[in-house]
């Protein structure tokens, strides 16, 4: 797309399309949809080398922008990653098809017998950054849910993710489905951006993905209803009764496995009855993976910990940084964890069954996990196959959102000559 062209005026014509290719894919059945998915994750892999080069241009610009080392690893790709593309294209494939699934029926007293049936939601704008695989992912589980797509990528993944989204155009021509089922905006004019967020006659859902910056413009300046997928402020508590190899295994593997994705730990908050036994040996095991420990003063820890600021509690690092505090019981992780968290993902890490159930039930995060490493707050880990993205908000989507999450549903009312009174 040239400079000078309109954008208002192409964003338009995407909305156009991704609407008449909407009401067709909602009828369509799910064994093309299938062949479309399973299509596509070959094209993947035929044109990985394709991909790989595409990709090059994408961290080249990156470096020049500055990006930091947690962002760079979540712009590249390589083999190993495109298997993972791969794979994920074909779970959703093999994955249950929600659409016209019959989620209750019953009958009145009326004679009337009504079912409650999934629909497709129409259009979702997916506004995304860095990530290219986010390309296939968002582009299958919407084809999966019979949903069209409009798909703007970050500057920085924008060759990556022409080359990914030419193989799901390959997959929806193979069989038979409307190519444009999944559009990609051809632009990185962050002006594409403004007009998808009020395209309220195109576009029923705006997803975004990514960090604080955008989703917080997505939520000030759109016009659709947005799944919001906030920040990953993920808070790890050690209990008192804490297992130690069980408290080094999950802390480290939430920290250091992968330190630029949302579910990657960033508050480690300590019970004092362990803080100079296992709480130290945690902090000095993160130290020694190379992790900045910046914690209150006073906790026991390793000689190259730096003091905490008050910026320190409720920062999303996506790096191999983490804060960390002493607590006095269970009741003062909890309002600490409702202070700063952002109802992503918060972990207990106790043998007491009792935390675990109060842990539970006076948190209201997306997603609470017990015993394990908060890694997994991912779509794929659930067994969806892949996700959209983790919805922190309150309203439809909550937590990892798959295919069945993009949908909505409709009332489907049988009578037989049936009249109110």
């Amino acid at each position: 797309m040239k400079d000078n062209e309109n954008i208002p005026a192409v964003m338009a014509e995407l909305g156009k399309r991704a609407k008449q290719a909407a009401q067709i894919l909602a009828t369509a059945s799910a064994e093309r949809k299938h062949a479309a998915l399973i299509a596509a994750a070959e094209a993947v892999w035929n044109r990985r080398a394709e991909i790989i080069t595409e990709n090059a241009k994408d961290l080249e610009f990156g470096r020049g922008k500055g990006l930091s080392g947690a962002m760079m690893d979540r712009l590249m790709l390589d083999e190993p990653r495109i298997q993972g593309i791969v794979d994920g294209l074909r779970a959703v494939a093999e994955q249950r098809d929600p659409v016209g699934e019959v989620m209750e029926e019953w009958e009145q007293p009326t004679g009337l017998r009504i079912q409650r049936v999934r629909t497709p939601l129409g259009v979702i704008g997916v506004i995304y950054e860095s990530r290219p695989n986010v390309t296939a992912d968002a582009g299958a589980l919407c084809l999966k849910s019979g949903n069209a797509v409009i798909l703007r990528g970050g500057s920085e993944s924008f060759h990556s993710s022409q080359a990914i989204h030419a193989c799901l155009a390959e997959g929806l021509k193979s069989a038979g489905l409307p190519e444009d089922a999944v559009q990609l905006v051809p632009t990185r004019d962050r002006a594409a951006v403004q007009q998808l967020l009020t395209m309220t006659d195109y576009v029923d859902v705006i997803v975004p993905r990514g960090g604080k910056g955008l989703v917080g413009l997505v939520q000030r300046e759109a016009r659709v209803p947005v799944f919001a997928h906030l920040e990953g402020i993920v808070h790890i508590y050690l209990d008192k009764t804490a297992d130690p190899q069980k408290a080094l295994d999950v802390v480290l593997n939430a920290k250091t496995r992968r330190t630029g994705i949302c579910g990657a730990a960033e508050c480690l908050l300590i019970h004092q009855d362990i803080a100079p036994t296992l709480g130290k040996a945690v902090l000095e095991a993160l130290a020694s993976a190379g992790v900045e420990v910046r914690a209150e003063s006073g906790l026991p820890g390793p000689d190259s910990m730096v003091t905490a600021s008050d910026e320190d509690w409720g920062k999303e690092y996506l790096d191999s940084i983490i804060a960390a505090k002493q607590v006095a019981d269970i009741d003062e992780a909890i309002q600490h964890i409702r202070t700063h968290h952002s109802q992503h993902t918060d972990c207990i890490i106790t043998e007491d069954e009792s935390a675990v159930q109060k842990f539970f039930a006076e948190l209201d995060s997306a997603i609470l996990m017990h015993n394990a490493s908060t890694q997994f707050a991912d779509g794929g880990e659930f067994g969806m196959g892949a996700e959209i993205g983790i919805a922190t908000g309150k309203m439809h989507a909550r937590g990892p959102v798959g295919a069945t999450q993009l949908t909505s549903f409709k009332y489907l009312v049988r009578g037989d000559g049936a009249t109110r009174a």
